[in-house]
């Protein structure tokens, strides 16, 4: 009971106020019966002609006690008949033999059954319950749908050994994954990649974009399930998310999630005081998400509610341990799965991939411009058509605010070269706005 209010009692359902127009309650009265019978009296239940009208009278429970007589005492009783001692002694008799039989009968289930050797509780039932099946959308309808499509790839080199992971993009063979998962065997090591069903072949080097860290496998094998890429352009904050691979060489495992942030500035490798023209370094407008990513998951799908490809995990946020080594702390990155998907259809058609470029380099250093300072302005390029020049600091690109130099680069790596995009930028203290035609290398 709430504090400061006061406690009511508990009705009996029997209320004793009297109704309006009914007059009082009294105990025993009711309906043309007569003084002193209770409400059930037989003088209202046997009288079928009264007024369906009248109000009733609701009345206080019969007090503890013998009740009224219900009719006329029956010749030769006493001023307070009971039931007579024949009745008495016919209901016990019948009483003691239902007993004495149920009592039987119990004994001899109860010695039946301890004189066996062994106990069972029955077959289990094999059926699934309607609300436990797996529909194509629910977390383990996702995993059944997208794991035959990935792969352990497990590299040996002279370097040492590893794993990491992949997806097969093409019933013909080929496999994406990560540039730094493929690496090794470009420098004589050795790749295989393992199924889902304990299969494996052997895995040869299509292709290598160290700056979109992406590559393509190709095995020799048959009856090959390929994945379906989303659109990675239209996946928002809050989408559920399903993340693939072999993290720390546990093959198969899935782990789920949501989509934390998209064009999230990430670069990886490389130089860190280096310009846009290191190939070393991989800039990603990358998706975030805290499904669990830890080594290992590199080159692993991504992907949506549906199952579909959205991204390929290649990166995670460390936190540096005493050890010098970190695993999943929520915070995992993955390629946009539309950048990974016109890569890879580059690497396969030609065996190189073009990368996206403004005509600029940029200060990565300077994290105190509210946005990317340009350091150099190619002649001719596509910058300078669009009127940039070396001093002018970029705040914006695609229509999304720009922090820094990384961000800058990501993003517009992100893009297919020839698209033509909105720039801002911030010269003198004037802001202009312009579009430019990006370009490739």
């Amino acid at each position: 009971m709430p504090s400061g209010v006061p406690s009511q009692p508990r009705s009996s359902g029997y209320p004793t106020a009297p109704i309006p127009g009914s007059g009082p309650a009294v105990p025993g009265a009711g309906n043309g019966a007569p003084p002193g019978s209770p409400f059930w009296s037989q003088a209202g239940a046997q009288d079928p002609w009264r007024d369906p009208s009248a109000a009733p009278a609701w009345l206080a429970p019969t007090p503890p006690g013998n009740p009224p007589p219900v009719g006329p005492p029956m010749p030769g009783d006493g001023p307070a008949r009971r039931g007579g001692l024949g009745s008495m002694m016919l209901v016990s008799i019948v009483v003691a033999v239902v007993a004495g039989l149920l009592g039987g009968a119990l004994g001899y289930v109860v010695a039946a059954r301890t004189a066996g050797s062994s106990f069972s509780l029955g077959e289990s039932s094999g059926s699934t319950p309607e609300l436990a099946k797996r529909p194509p959308t629910s977390l383990a309808g996702i995993a059944d749908q997208v794991q035959p499509s990935v792969v352990t790839v497990v590299i040996r080199s002279a370097s040492g050994n590893g794993n990491g992971s992949g997806f097969v993009i093409s019933d013909e063979g080929y496999i994406l994954t990560n540039n730094h998962v493929a690496a090794p065997a470009a420098a004589g090591g050795t790749l295989r990649v393992v199924f889902f069903d304990g299969s494996s072949a052997s895995a040869s080097i299509v292709g290598r974009d160290p700056g979109s860290d992406l590559a393509v496998l190709k095995i020799q094998k048959s009856g090959l399930k390929k994945v379906q890429f989303g659109d990675s352009d239209k996946i928002a904050i809050g989408d559920p998310s399903v993340a693939f691979g072999s993290p720390l060489g546990l093959a198969d495992t899935v782990t789920s999630g949501i989509i934390s942030a998209v064009d999230r500035p990430v670069r990886t490798g490389g130089d860190r005081d280096a310009s846009q023209g290191n190939e070393d370094s991989a800039y990603l407008a990358a998706i975030q998400t805290d499904a669990a990513i830890n080594p290992g998951n590199s080159g692993g799908p991504l992907v949506d509610g549906a199952g579909r490809v959205i991204g390929v995990n290649t990166a995670i946020a460390a936190v540096p341990s005493q050890t010098g080594s970190s695993g999943n702390i929520g915070i995992g990155f993955a390629i946009p799965g539309n950048q990974a998907k016109r890569i890879a259809e580059e690497l396969i058609a030609t065996g190189k991939a073009r990368t996206t470029v403004i005509g600029a380099e940029v200060n990565l250093a300077d994290e105190s411009s509210a946005g990317a300072p340009l350091t150099k302005v190619v002649a001719g390029g596509p910058a300078e058509k669009a009127g940039l020049k070396a001093g002018d600091i970029v705040t914006k690109f695609a229509d999304r605010p720009i922090e820094d130099g990384v961000a800058l680069i990501a993003l517009i790596r992100k893009q297919e070269p020839g698209k033509k995009l909105g720039v801002t930028y911030r010269r003198g203290g004037k802001t202009v706005t312009t579009t430019v035609t990006l370009g490739q290398r």
